[in-house]
């Protein structure tokens, strides 16, 4: 039975809440998100899929490579919803700039943030009342296997300031007297990070309930690698196969060259997992895991779904090209999962480099995979990706956070691949092309349709999400406009979304 339940055809925008608009440095899950949900439910769309929501390293800031696996960012709180619970005062929230950014500032961000969140957290312990403080004391107690860990990682890390591998020696080996000290220490520093998490799951539960009060499913993701400088890495190094010394990844993650995404493979520097040791506890980390992204979102996209079937493994400090492949857990991954957890609502993210063996393990639990217009016009052979190849469970994109906008691909594509792809969607325009695929996409038999939203705006390549395999300074940085959304842009969107059948139905 596929996850994506035998349902009405649905559609949805590609937006991770950074780049919504607002005061503090970046989006959050303030106001300016509901507006955002209003607008989806206004043009007829149903799904809203996000980036993973972690708590983001400060060097590099990719979803990707968070803090932790199961925390949320503190950064998306949002100081309006924090002065509407009477956290901050008014006067507070005049320390932000008047108007929005035009790209994200994590730098700003972060310095007025973690003010503004200070000045919450102590209000919080001084006069919240005791119903919402019970919540929190709840909300403790059912997090615990992952925010003891984290909130204490958190704290220890804001003090050492540097990799957990270069931490004293006791908190580098979590050495149980010196694990006590630092929880007595930095009482106070815990229990503010535990605070943090707590607002977050309040803050993403308000907003996720008011979407689907909408009509409106959040599509998740879960990134596949976690960070080696993690609370998930420092907490469960038995889990990963590191260094047993200096508990430096012993083989990092990545991929091989495959024509697509990189023609010399991507290092990604993340260790990868014992699938032998993790077996041995029938995958109870990674249950815990998806157990807490079923609750947090609707649907979840389960990034680099190959990994789970053979993955690259890449010695330590060596090129991409020189990694080797080495099993995954494979089916007996997955129907664990399925007997902890129940159904499976995933979608798989099956790109790149793709084996007989990966679509088989896919296709044995009917996960919907993913096609992407983009890579559909070059001139290969039986390409998977033109869209009357596409299966009707799978999900189709115009393109994802990783590629180019609608746009921009284009124009930089190779005169073959716009030819073939003019040829394709009747020949329309180049001005008017982002529609012709979004139109594409829509009228697909795919189950699901998505698009980023700047492909809807018809923006180009200064407004790509990021560049894989890249540590640029635009990566992660876009944001948009309200005025970018005009009422004759919204009209088109829902206008298609009307002709194409992926209206929600009416109860």
């Amino acid at each position: 039975m596929t996850p994506l339940e035998p349902s009405p055809r649905r559609s949805g925008l590609i937006l991770h809440p950074t780049s919504l608009p607002g005061r503090f440095g970046l989006g959050d899950l303030g106001p300016e998100a509901r507006r955002f949900v209003d607008v989806l439910s206004a043009t007829g769309q149903q799904l809203w899929q996000i980036l993973p929501l972690g708590p983001v390293h400060e060097e590099w800031f990719s979803p990707y490579a968070a803090y932790s696996a199961f925390a949320g960012n503190p950064l998306l709180l949002s100081p309006e919803v924090l002065c509407e619970q009477g956290l901050l005062s008014a006067d507070a929230l005049e320390e932000a700039p008047p108007s929005c950014l035009e790209r994200v500032d994590f730098g700003q961000a972060i310095e007025l943030k973690w003010r503004l969140l200070a000045k919450a957290s102590q209000a919080f312990f001084r006069r919240a009342p005791a119903s919402l403080r019970h919540q929190f004391e709840q909300f403790q107690h059912e997090a615990r296997e992952w925010l003891d860990d984290y909130a204490l990682y958190m704290a220890i890390r804001q003090g050492q300031g540097r990799a957990w591998r270069r931490w004293e020696e006791g908190l580098r080996r979590r050495e149980p007297g010196a694990l006590e000290a630092a929880r007595r220490q930095l009482a106070e520093d815990v229990l503010h990070q535990q605070y943090l998490q707590f607002e977050f799951h309040r803050q993403w539960g308000a907003l996720k309930t008011y979407a689907n009060s909408r009509g409106v499913r959040i599509l998740g993701d879960v990134s596949i690698y976690v960070s080696q400088n993690s609370a998930d890495v420092w907490a469960h190094r038995e889990y990963f196969q590191l260094s047993p010394e200096t508990f430096a990844p012993a083989v990092e993650s990545g991929t091989p060259p495959d024509g697509v995404f990189s023609t010399e493979g991507q290092r990604w520097g993340m260790p990868v997992y014992d699938w032998q040791r993790l077996a041995q506890e029938e995958y109870r980390w990674w249950a815990a895991r998806l157990r807490q992204s079923f609750e947090r979102f609707d649907h979840v996209r389960l990034d680099h779904f190959g990994g789970f079937e053979s993955y690259w493994a890449i010695p330590s400090g060596s090129p991409a090209r020189e990694g080797r492949w080495a099993p995954g857990p494979g089916k007996a991954f997955f129907d664990a999962m399925r007997r902890q957890l129940g159904p499976l609502p995933v979608v798989v993210e099956d790109l790149g480099f793709i084996t007989p063996a990966m679509r088989e393990l896919r296709d044995a639990f009917g996960f919907p995979g993913m096609c992407v217009l983009q890579y559909a016009f070059k001139q290969t052979p039986d390409n998977p990706h033109l869209p009357y190849k596409c299966r009707p469970g799978c999900v189709i994109y115009t393109g994802t956070h990783d590629t180019n906008t609608a746009m921009g691909w284009f124009q930089a594509a190779s005169a073959p691949e716009q030819r073939a792809a003019l040829e394709y969607l009747g020949g329309p325009p180049p001005g008017a092309l982002h529609w012709a695929l979004i139109r594409q996409a829509w009228s697909s038999v795919a189950q699901w349709s998505l698009a980023p939203l700047q492909d809807v705006m018809g923006l180009g390549a200064g407004a790509r999400m990021n560049h894989p395999g890249t540590a640029g300074p635009l990566n992660w940085s876009w944001r948009f406009r309200w005025e970018q959304l005009p009422d004759e842009v919204l009209a088109q969107l829902a206008l298609l979304t009307k002709t194409y059948g992926r209206l929600p139905i009416a109860s």
